[in-house]
């Protein structure tokens, strides 16, 4: 977990979840407003929602945890999300993640050190027919080898 971040105060996140409360099934509008606004959903944020929509903390925390998209601490600089689907697994995914998050020294959702990089799962980017794939900061890449990894993880200043 990064501590070097200032934490939003209930006010701010307050202000957000107010902003969202008129729409229609608000609960996925609040958290991504804020998560854009903050770059995770702090865990001070999940009572303030849940008292605000009248939900328990456990359904919110429900709907974070099945959206891979949220975070509860902040990521890196850079996100580097690589390809969990069946497609890619055959290509040889799962040896480049388990040999990339070896050589970072992190488990899934972690985060360099030096805050820079945050290696995640993703469970099918569309690139099939150029397996394995990854994502860096949003842009697609296939065909990624240890030796493109190694050279997106140096570009990434991990």
């Amino acid at each position: 977990m990064r501590h070097d971040l200032p934490q939003p105060s209930v006010d701010d996140i307050q202000a957000l979840i107010d902003g969202q409360l008129h729409l229609e099934g608000p609960l996925l509008p609040i958290l991504h407003a804020i998560q854009e606004e903050f770059g995770h959903v702090p865990e001070a944020a999940i009572p303030l929602v849940a008292e605000s929509l009248n939900l328990t903390r456990a359904e919110v925390h429900g709907v974070m945890s099945f959206y891979h998209d949220f975070r509860e601490v902040p990521a890196g600089r850079h996100v580097v999300r690589i390809c969990r689907a069946e497609a890619c697994q055959s290509m040889g995914a799962n040896v480049l993640a388990e040999e990339t998050l070896a050589k970072l020294g992190l488990e899934w959702h972690g985060t360099t050190a030096n805050g820079a990089v945050t290696i995640e799962p993703v469970y099918c980017l569309g690139l099939c027919a150029c397996a394995p794939a990854a994502m860096v900061d949003g842009r697609v890449v296939g065909r990624v080898d240890a030796a493109k990894m190694d050279e997106i993880i140096a570009e990434a200043g991990a």
